[in-house]
């Protein structure tokens, strides 16, 4: 048959060796052998097919090297080779296959250090390299594969920094997690460690349920936060695996000026870690438990800081798909900046709420700040987070947390008939009469986010445009 362009033998229970004969067929451009149950090594006959290009050998039992005579394929576009058993390294002659788009050699036994030689694939598109046993850093020569959108590297035992190109700055938390040491956004780690002298207790400011955040100052004199994580490495601790891979889905699809700059991450064998942007008054938790710090945070940068975390829920809720909700708005999460304007933080617990999902999850959250409705149903909305943001704003105005004030009246008598005096901070002047205006318009939004039934409460949309409305109040 040399006469055969394509054959596929797909997906049937064919067993033993390829036979060497099949490198006779020298005119095939198509050749498919996926979900067999073929076994040894390939035949260096393959290399004669020199016109073939897509080649699918997925989905077997081969169980040695694959041939260097590989590289002789100059026209293949595809080349699959995952789900078998190949093992030692991936051979650099692959590097010779000028025209091929995707490389598939993922679920094998594939050692040693990823070639560089791969970056001569200037065609290539889709690369996926996973759950291998591949080590080392991943070559720099990744950055000028302009070409490449897509690439997966999980599950290896990958070290050091994601290099800066498109496609690892697109690639999901999927696509690098499980591997020994890998940090993204280029931040080395050696300079985190170097900067917190080993995360040695002088450099920390302040401690979480998951980690502790410290100061950290590097060579270039940019100052950034770092939240470690308390188990050295994520997979031995799945409470702490799933916060910060979650976080840095969450922080990587982002972009907002009331939500805090994420710049990277390391996942290591010693430490686990996140970088922030370092915001320097720390969060309104610790100013509102200051009566000095508290005094310096008046009326119009309190009222600011209730419109930008508004602003923020708005945009997770409603301008990012999937919607994702923080579960954990409280005042240890919001941060503030030099000018007090504030930004949300910790996205440890957040959900992405997809519509193919029943967005069910387990009862998470601060205690004081959480809606009513999960302590009888465990099913996540934003109307979690619109509850929790009515509590903060009563926080914000009154000093502390309005624990007492919930607690003594009734979610039914909530009501536009509102004593401003009972509600503000004491340690503030009294507010103009422009300014009471405008923070009666505020707590009225925050009763209405905290009504006891969901679907009354407002969308977070809805709460940012009132309090825009609120804001344009003009001093009388």
């Amino acid at each position: 048959m040399s006469q055969l362009q394509a054959l596929d033998l797909s997906l049937n229970h064919i067993v033993g060796e390829i036979p060497k004969e099949l490198g006779k067929l020298n005119s095939l451009t198509k050749l498919i052998l996926r979900g067999n149950q073929l076994t040894g090594r390939l035949p260096t006959e393959i290399g004669s097919l020199i016109e073939l290009e897509y080649l699918d050998f997925s989905a077997n039992r081969f169980n040695n090297s694959v041939p260097e005579i590989l590289g002789n394929l100059l026209k293949l576009h595809y080349l699959g080779l995952s789900n078998n058993q190949f093992v030692q390294e991936l051979p650099k002659e692959l590097e010779k296959l000028v025209q091929l788009s995707e490389l598939d050699a993922s679920h094998n036994h594939f050692g040693g250090e990823i070639p560089f030689q791969i970056c001569s694939l200037k065609s290539l598109e889709k690369l996926n390299l996973s759950h291998n046993n591949l080590f080392g850093s991943i070559p720099n020569c990744f950055e000028g594969m302009r070409g490449l959108s897509v690439i997966d590297i999980s599950d290896n035992q990958l070290q050091g920094p994601v290099p800066n190109s498109t496609a690892f700055r697109n690639a999901s938390v999927e696509a690098l997690e499980g591997n020994k040491g890998l940090c993204g956004g280029k931040l080395l780690y050696d300079e985190i460690v170097r900067a917190t002298n080993d995360f040695d207790a002088e450099y920390c400011i302040g401690n979480g349920g998951h980690g502790s955040v410290y100061r950290a100052e590097l060579p270039s004199g940019e100052v950034v936060a770092v939240k470690k994580f308390h188990s050295p490495l994520p997979c031995n601790q799945i409470a702490d695996q799933k916060e910060l891979w979650t976080e840095v889905e969450a922080l990587t699809e982002i972009r907002h000026r009331n939500i805090v700059k994420f710049y990277g991450f390391c996942s290591h064998a010693r430490h686990s870690f996140l970088v922030y942007e370092f915001l320097e008054r720390g969060s309104l938790a610790a100013i509102l438990s200051n009566d000095a710090a508290a005094q310096e945070l008046g009326w119009s940068q309190r009222m600011n800081g209730i419109k930008g975390v508004a602003d923020a829920l708005s945009y997770l809720h409603h301008d990012c798909f999937p919607p994702i909700v923080h579960r954990d708005i409280s005042s240890k999460n919001l941060l503030l900046d030099l000018e007090y304007e504030a930004h949300v933080a910790d996205f440890g617990i957040a959900k992405f709420l997809k519509p193919d999902s029943s967005n069910w999850t387990e009862f998470a959250g601060t205690y004081g700040y959480i809606a009513p409705e999960l302590a009888y149903t465990m099913k996540i909305t934003e109307k979690c987070d619109v509850y929790s943001f009515g509590v903060l704003v009563l926080e914000v105005i009154k000093g502390k947390h309005p624990r007492d004030f919930l607690s003594s009246i009734s979610y039914s008598s909530l009501s536009t008939d509102i004593k401003l005096d009972e509600m503000l901070d004491p340690r503030l002047p009294a507010p103009s009469r422009s300014v009471q205006e405008k923070l009666i318009s505020i707590v009225e939004v925050a009763f209405s986010c905290l009504n006891e039934n969901p679907e009354s409460r407002p969308t977070m949309k809805i709460v940012s445009q009132q309090l825009r409305i609120s804001a344009a109040l003009t001093e009388s």
